[in-house]
């Protein structure tokens, strides 16, 4: 019997079925990292958290979106821009283009979420546009409010330590099993030289 026949015996489905979940799991971590941090790290995106129920059922609480800088003479009737809620001020909400003006040469935008009944109340002024709403992640908006919020300082080292704990248990079984396996073979080879 050649010794991959033997391996594979010896390790059995359950060793299999976790190997491949692992390798799907590391897949979906890579393709969610890509969608949430590479893309709009090398676009010059922003990826912002949906806090409230405004924007549901397209984009409800702990929905990430990503925000994509746009020149405000490309933004349309129907799309979700991002703005300052007060000029020059940092908070922001995402609402949907329910009309746009023009006046004297100066455009503003009037908005209102998908799930207000009524337009907000003061127009967008294009100062306040901060980009409109690229592509959303759902669920994904909690983690980057935990992780970029006050739990910052203890989340980072905590999962960095895990990281760490978990490489080190993966080498010292790998070396265990390595040792194991050398145990055997010197035990068969005792075993047929005598």
């Amino acid at each position: 019997m050649t010794r991959s026949r033997r391996d594979l015996r010896t390790r059995g489905l359950l060793y299999y079925i976790g190997l491949g979940l692992s390798a799907g799991l590391l897949g979906l971590l890579a393709l969610i990292g890509a969608l949430v941090i590479v893309i709009p790290a090398v676009t010059g995106a922003t990826p912002m958290t949906i806090l409230t129920g405004s924007m549901q059922p397209t984009y409800p609480p702990g929905t990430l979106i990503i925000v994509k800088p746009v020149e405000t003479a490309d933004i349309r009737i129907g799309d979700p821009v991002t703005y300052q809620i007060e000029s020059g001020k940092p908070e922001v909400v995402t609402h949907r283009v329910i009309a746009i003006a023009s006046t004297d040469g100066e455009t503003t935008f009037t908005t209102k979420g998908d799930a207000n009944s009524a337009a907000d109340a003061k127009p967008v002024q294009p100062l306040q546009v901060r980009g409109t709403v690229w592509y959303a992640v759902p669920y994904i908006g909690y983690v980057n409010t935990i992780v970029n919020g006050d739990n910052r300082s203890w989340i980072v080292p905590l999962v960095a330590v895990a990281l760490f704990a978990y490489a080190g248990w993966m080498l010292a079984s790998g070396i265990a099993q390595t040792a194991r396996r050398r145990r055997r073979l010197r035990q068969r080879t005792l075993v047929s030289d005598s």
